[in-house]
């Protein structure tokens, strides 16, 4: 295992952060994944999965089973950890700027990529113009200088995923079932881990409007293939997903290590590293349309009630919550309109009128533009 360290733009006068990476096999001997956790500092359940998975890791690199790399960045947000105002935990958001930590997550274009590398190109080798984009990608952000300490936690995070050939990206929700965001591009080749994780929800966008960490890597990934045409062979798409690991109370060593376990049976079924590769259960849920999940909001104020437990799944009509007025009495039930896994939903108990208050997944697109909240 080698330990890596990153330092970060210093804020201000007297301090420090530096961004910890951990690398485990070599590169030049297969695939590469990239796997972080916490972007949102806060969702400390991904955080508790990545230490199991790094023991796992170290033990199996110690065996001589890594047969690609593996690199592990276990704490993907120091900046966010630093976050407590008056006792509560900001993670989600950079304090200075009030940026989300995974929106808008800046790549270098298409265009300047291709440049860098034209020349280079294979006529029939396809996995050689995918190694020769992904070196050439590293490169351009290495260029890159980073004007703050947001950025620069940005620039290193991007610089070291971007050479792989899998970017998960550890996280969970307030409170949910376990879930993952994907492309369709990348659904094939995720849906093993989606088996092992008895995952209860996966939602599929090609560009879900965010630019969120995983996605900029699909995205460039396509507007590449599309710029580059049939002439030039490319190799399999950048596969990349968000993972959440249910909610932000979930957090315990035995769920931890079954998480960490599917993560190295799909390391193992992947080739990554050696071993005899499990039977991948049955996918819990099948696969649905980020676009058709139901976005519940509360139509009035008051005290939350909750009537579905998360990760049911529901028939159109059902109620999922009610909303208790103590004033005037009044008890107002919110239903779904969707047949589909109730799998995310918030942590707090009362609320103001308007407020996003969780998602039902459904099988038909219902909604367009910006699919995920802020």
């Amino acid at each position: 295992m080698q330990t890596k360290c990153h330092p970060l733009v210093s804020t201000t006068l007297g301090t420090s952060r530096e961004l910890v990476s951990f690398h485990f096999g070599d590169a030049r001997k297969g695939e590469t994944i990239y796997l972080q956790a916490s972007l949102h500092a806060d969702e400390t359940p991904a955080m508790l999965t990545a230490w199991s998975l790094k023991q796992r890791l170290a033990a199996l690199e110690a065996e001589g089973r890594v047969r690609g790399e593996v690199v592990l960045v276990p704490v993907a947000n120091p900046i966010g950890l630093s976050q407590h105002v008056l006792g509560q935990f900001l993670g989600r958001f950079e304090a200075n700027s009030g940026h989300n930590f995974n929106r808008n997550f800046p790549m270098p274009s298409a265009a300047a990529l291709i440049e860098r590398v034209s020349a280079r190109f294979s006529s029939d080798d396809a996995a050689h113009n995918a190694r020769l984009l992904r070196g050439a990608l590293v490169d351009l952000l290495g260029e890159t200088r980073a004007k703050n300490e947001f950025e620069s936690l940005r620039l290193a995070l991007l610089t070291l995923a971007s050479g792989a050939d899998v970017v998960l990206d550890l996280h969970c929700s307030l409170e949910a079932t376990m879930h993952i965001y994907t492309s369709p591009a990348s659904w094939p080749a995720i849906e093993p881990l989606a088996r092992y994780l008895g995952a209860n929800g996966v939602l599929l966008a090609t560009d879900s409007g965010g630019q969120s960490f995983d996605e900029v890597h699909t995205l460039l990934w396509n507007e590449v293939r599309e710029r580059l045409g049939e002439k030039t062979p490319l190799g399999a798409p950048n596969v990349a997903a968000t993972i959440e690991h249910r909610g932000q109370r979930d957090v315990d060593y035995d769920t931890a290590s079954h998480d960490a376990d599917a993560i190295v049976d799909y390391l193992i079924a992947r080739g990554v590293i050696e071993g005899q590769a499990k039977d991948a259960p049955p996918l819990a849920q099948p696969a649905t349309p980020l676009a058709g999940s139901q976005q519940l909001t509360a139509p009035v104020s008051g005290i939350v009630v909750y009537r579905a437990k998360v990760g049911a799944r529901l028939k159109a009509g059902e109620p999922v919550f009610d909303i208790v007025d103590p004033i005037s009495d009044a008890v107002t039930t919110v239903k779904t309109t969707n047949d589909g896994v109730f799998y995310m939903r918030r942590a707090i108990r009362f609320v103001y009128a308007g407020a996003p208050m969780g998602r039902v997944t459904g099988e038909k697109a219902i909604r367009s533009g910006v699919l995920i909240g802020a």
